[in-house]
């Protein structure tokens, strides 16, 4: 989940607001990798989640590192919620899910370099503790009675809300983890194309990093249940977007979808205030209920912007939110996977024609279908496993044309070997865990771990 934004003053005009999405273009040359990756702590001797507080906690772990690495405290309310350094920031999911929001870096060397040092960082405060981290899309056996909330009023607000709409929204808050990756664009048109590409190949993604197969303490029926959550959870902020695949589509016509998406809050002061299914719309015009007679600032748009949560997500970035967490190899693969495929023209356009034919109804079907079924998964004539191969060879070559080395000489290729692997074989992470501990649900604690 994100921090509270920092966009801007007073809005003036609507049209400040596609104004601001399309700040974020910038030419190929100052274009960067962002990657975002969440897991889950646990205690070895009981594989109990962690509470926020305590001698053993989140609270005792964001502590450490900040002692001990100099990292930057972040407070809301007094309480410890998360840190910052070198522009990474370290930030906790509702259910105190450890996630890494890395600095914009230009290789997936550099990307790779980044998570094994936070790895690493993490690790030397955490085994002291007797605490270690599982990559994995969903606890494999908590309980929402078992997850502590940490103490950030946004949580606070989204879990009352969640309750209210959809069916799996605290499931997704709590017990589930994700891996992304943030990259840029040049223009509007290149926006549009590779909002297109990433939304339509989101399943393939879903499918290759497919990693939750069991949800409180049995197999859940699908290869990525997290997947499977997204779909129950808030079909007004949710989903493939069909809208972005029309005629016309650009900066505007996102922004006319946002705004129409239903509040959760105004972040003032340090305190989020109550705006829960209030009308952007109507505090553009000085008529919000919550906050009567006040208009928003270019702040509160892109806090309201983080707040939808589709496949594939623009703000003046875009983010890639199709995937399961999983093993380092796996944290390591998404960025390189997207950004083979964003980052070269020849793969983008490629990937086009291989998308651009398909509905809507083929492009959500293929989202249910690698949530069931991961590469074994089908729709109206399309294979998943088929799908990968041809996208990954297409990735592969993005990463070769980038020519990105590292100082052994290697370009940023290998680091697709282990979805090579899936594609190869048709089985994924979560095709492992069941066939081995599905009668020893405690082993998967040590086979995830990070």
């Amino acid at each position: 989940m994100s921090i509270p934004q920092s966009g801007g003053g007073p809005i003036e005009h609507p049209s400040q607001l596609a104004e601001y999405l399309a700040s974020g273009c910038k030419p190929a040359d100052q274009w960067r990798i962002g990657t975002e990756h969440e897991k889950f702590g646990w205690i070895t001797a009981t594989r109990a989640p962690l509470p926020y507080d305590g001698p053993v906690s989140v609270r005792a772990l964001l502590e450490g590192l900040r002692d001990r690495f100099g990292w930057t405290e972040v407070r809301e309310a007094g309480a410890l919620i998360g840190l910052t350094r070198n522009g990474a920031n370290v930030s906790l999911e509702p259910g105190g899910q450890f996630e890494l929001s890395g600095a914009p870096l230009e290789t997936i060397h550099q990307t790779a370099a980044e998570l094994d040092n936070h790895l690493s960082e993490v690790a030397s405060v955490a085994d002291p503790m007797g605490v270690r981290f599982m990559g994995i899309g969903a606890a494999p056996e908590w309980r929402h009675a078992d997850m502590d909330r940490m103490p950030k009023g946004r949580y606070r607000l989204m879990t009352d809300y969640m309750g209210r709409v959809g069916t799996h929204g605290t499931q997704m808050m709590y017990r589930t983890c994700t891996v992304q990756v943030n990259l840029d664009f040049a223009s509007e048109a290149d926006m549009v194309k590779k909002l297109r590409v990433a939304l339509a190949l989101q399943p393939v993604a879903t499918a290759l990093f497919a990693s939750s197969p069991f949800f409180e303490g049995t197999p859940n029926g699908h290869r990525s249940w997290r997947s499977r959550i997204w779909r129950g959870l808030d079909d007004s902020r949710t989903g493939m977007l069909p809208f972005v695949f029309e005629d016309g589509f650009g900066f505007e016509r996102y922004a006319d979808w946002v705004l129409d998406v239903p509040m959760y809050f105004v972040y003032r002061d340090g305190t989020y205030i109550d705006a829960r299914g209030q009308s952007f719309r109507d505090f553009l015009a000085g008529r919000l209920p919550a906050m009567p007679g006040e208009v928003p600032t270019l702040s509160d748009w892109a806090d309201h912007l983080t707040t939808v949560f589709p496949e594939a997500r623009i703000k003046k970035y875009m983010e890639m939110r199709g995937a399961d967490a999983g093993s380092r190899a796996h944290l390591n693969a998404l960025p390189a996977f997207w950004t083979g495929l964003m980052y070269d023209q020849t793969a983008l356009d490629a990937a086009w024609d291989l998308v651009k034919g398909w509905d809507a109804d083929t492009r959500q079907s293929l989202r249910v279908a690698a949530s069931e079924q991961a590469l074994m998964g089908q729709a109206n004539g399309v294979r998943l496993l088929d799908l990968a191969r041809e996208t990954l060879a297409l990735s592969r070559a993005g990463l070769a044309a980038r020519a990105r080395h590292d100082a052994q000489g290697r370009d940023e290729t290998h680091f697709l070997d282990i979805l090579d692997t899936h594609a190869a074989t048709g089985r994924t992470q979560a095709d492992d865990l069941l066939d081995r501990f599905k009668d020893d649900l405690p082993g998967i604690y040590a086979a995830t771990s990070l």
